[in-house]
């Protein structure tokens, strides 16, 4: 296990498996050749040319869009497709995150038309006598997604409708009961980007990485069942179970191995500095 293999993970799409799925002229998502019998069925949605699916232009608005679409979900969500995922929370669709939204979807959904998602990922870190600590999550072991990982310190996706340090704000006090006037003093220092796949699933994704320095009596607690304990790590021990293991849920290592490089824990003369620091910012791979 290295580094480059977490990252390597998290870019595993083969968008040759994949057709481009279209609002108008712009894409905004991909669709599996294996899920697309679900889709060419409902001629009143969707259309096929060119080599691409487009989304019915007679709904001509952002709302009759979602709506339409809704519907729809929630009858692939009655045949079981996407089994207990089901968040009734609503994603924008779009080609970039400051682009007007063309749409909303469900949570669930998103993967499945392989639009792009995005979402807030902080590190909580504490400076101590003896060397920097990170706060280390474990998932709880009744969540629906990677039961009993380790997890960035607060981490959610981005609905519809918020700000993104809005939402951290609001994920801090759910998931680790830190206080909205300490949350708004995180602060964003990147993002990552991947392009994941899992069966007919894809994940082109973007988190927007966010350090938190937390008080030294500051303890972190779980509020809404999402996590089951926090530990303090020194953060040598974090760096070397990102390295060495899949402790960690998939894709937070890779807002960890970004913090390691701005923290300086990684040299710039390691052979792999470059294809890691390239490899967390990755673009759509080639189809095939």
């Amino acid at each position: 296990m290295s580094f480059l293999d977490h990252i390597t993970r998290c870019n595993n799409a083969d968008l040759s498996q994949f057709e481009p799925w279209y609002i108008g002229e712009t894409r905004v998502g991909f669709l599996h050749q294996e899920f697309l019998p679900l889709v060419a069925v409902r001629t009143e949605l969707f259309s096929h040319r060119n080599g691409g699916w487009y989304l019915s232009s007679d709904l001509d608005t952002p709302a009759r869009r979602s709506e339409a679409m809704r519907t729809f979900l929630l009858e692939l969500n009655r045949r079981g497709l996407f089994k207990n995922h089901w968040r009734d929370e609503a994603y924008n669709v779009s080609q970039h995150f400051t682009d007007p939204p063309l749409m909303t979807m469900e949570r669930a959904a998103v993967p499945w038309f392989g639009v792009r998602a995005y979402g807030p990922h902080m590190t909580g870190f504490v400076r101590r006598t003896d060397g920097l600590h990170v706060w280390v999550p474990r998932r709880s072991y009744t969540k629906p997604t990677f039961p009993g990982l380790l997890d960035n310190t607060v981490a959610g996706g981005q609905p519809a409708g918020m700000g993104l340090l809005e939402n951290l704000i609001k994920e801090c006090g759910e998931e680790a009961s830190i206080p909205p006037e300490l949350a708004r003093q995180a602060k964003a220092v990147g993002y990552v980007s991947y392009w994941n796949q899992s069966g007919r699933q894809l994940k082109p994704d973007v988190m927007t990485c966010f350090d938190l320095e937390l008080p030294e009596d500051f303890t972190p607690r779980a509020n809404d069942g999402e996590v089951h304990a926090f530990e303090l790590w020194p953060v040598q021990r974090v760096f070397e179970t990102v390295r060495d293991t899949d402790d960690f849920k998939y894709n937070c290592n890779l807002v960890l191995i970004d913090f390691f490089v701005r923290h300086g824990l990684l040299a710039a003369d390691d052979r792999h500095f470059f294809a890691i620091v390239e490899g967390l910012h990755a673009q759509a791979p080639q189809a095939g």
